[in-house]
């Protein structure tokens, strides 16, 4: 008798919009004339479910609500209609430009990212070692996040996220940043964090080799819409498919 497994991710009907003001005239404005707003829907009637332990991709062109969906699954907003249950699970968010306070340096933007995620300062200083050794940022650590490369801050942000360990991961193309090494390094240690059969991850990536590896399961979205979700073969061959056409 096969074990029915528990649900870690409920994606139920969910609309995400975004409101976009047209530029206004300095004359317009002094005239109080109404200012056009046009409604932006960048994730359309989107359902999907993630079991406990699963790996789901996502792949889509540049602007098709990938990283939208992704910062509304980790809470960073919340959508328009429809609702995302974690059924009580801890979330990581895991990319650029998310999460860190540029004015601090990557040494307090540990603490801060840890005590967001629910650990206390006891635990992220147990940890808060191993995160630096592994970020290999060197003395940029104690330098505010502001100076940070676009290399640096993915080498950060993973490193934080691979060792404060959450139920469920969201990665959002920080496993593409970085040199070649750092590159190779970031994917064993996701394999390893993804080894554990009661961890659930989200990667959200157009890395056609990577999500073939890493995942279990690919939902594929076009122009807010989902397009199909199922084996990642089969979805990403026609995904390629498709753009090649």
């Amino acid at each position: 008798m096969n074990e029915v497994k528990k649900v870690a991710i409920e994606v139920k009907d969910v609309c995400i919009n975004y409101r976009i003001l047209n530029s206004v005239s300095v004359q317009k404005s002094f005239l109080r004339k109404k200012v056009r707003e046009e409604i932006f829907e960048a994730v359309k009637h989107v359902s999907f479910e993630v079991e406990e332990g699963g790996i789901l991709g996502i792949i889509g062109k540049n602007g098709s609500g990938k990283s939208t969906l992704l910062k509304s699954i980790a809470g960073v907003f919340s959508p328009n209609t429809g609702t995302i249950d974690l059924k009580g699970h801890s979330v990581s968010l895991m990319a650029l430009g998310v999460g860190f306070k540029d004015n601090l340096t990557g040494r307090e933007n540990i603490v801060l990212s840890g005590m967001l995620l629910g650990f206390s300062e006891k635990e992220i200083e147990a940890r808060a070692q191993d995160i630096i050794d592994f970020a290999e940022i060197g003395e940029f650590i104690d330098r505010p996040v502001r100076t940070y490369s676009s290399g640096m801050h993915s080498k950060l942000a993973f490193a934080i996220t691979a060792m404060l360990e959450t139920d469920i991961m969201l990665v959002d193309e920080v496993l593409s940043v970085g040199d070649e090494r750092f590159k190779k390094k970031s994917l064993a240690k996701m394999k390893e964090l993804i080894n554990d059969k009661n961890r659930t991850v989200v990667i959200v990536s157009h890395s056609i080799p990577t999500l073939k590896e890493l995942c279990d399961k690919v939902l594929w979205i076009h122009d807010g819409e989902m397009k199909e979700i199922g084996e990642p073969a089969v979805v990403l061959k026609h995904y390629t498919d498709f753009m090649a056409g």
